[in-house]
């Protein structure tokens, strides 16, 4: 009857020590200085060599004052992204210089009491005033702003 054998791994570095020691399994085994595709002889009649690709070519060393390994943990420090204000965006749009322009009010309902000269004015879209301007790109963080403008 074949034993099996349990094994733990606390950092890259520290030493892979079976739990369940038998009269028929081996010392202890390394995983961080395996760079090739080597196989491991384990004490049943099976071999592993698909740890080579899951084993980078060098481990950090993470030890505690008392000598002993610590187990590893990586975090991205990635940040969030920034949320666009939808309504916003609707509204505002960059032109190739680099302006933030905008409509003008007044031309959505109610034109018959408006003369023409004054509906075409209304069309036209118009800069944005340079006061507004920390306002707009607060609401849309990923316009491409010349602020010189």
């Amino acid at each position: 009857m074949a034993s099996s054998t349990f094994f733990t791994c606390t950092s890259l570095i520290a030493p892979i020590k079976p739990l369940h020691t038998t009269p028929s399994s081996h010392s202890t085994v390394c995983l961080a200085h395996l760079k090739k595709s080597t196989p491991l002889n384990l004490s049943s009649s099976h071999s592993i060599s698909v740890f080579s690709p899951l084993v980078p070519n060098r481990a950090p060393i993470v030890s505690s004052p008392n000598g002993k390994p610590q187990s590893l943990t990586i975090v991205a420090a990635k940040g969030y992204k920034m949320k666009t204000h939808k309504a916003s965006a609707k509204r505002f749009r960059v032109t190739g210089t680099g302006k933030i322009v905008r409509r003008r009010a007044g031309k959505q309902h109610l034109l018959r009491k408006k003369n023409a000269k004054r509906r075409n004015r209304l069309s036209k879209t118009v800069q944005v005033d340079r006061s507004d301007y920390n306002n707009v790109i607060g609401a849309l963080p990923y316009l491409k702003v010349n602020r010189a403008n």
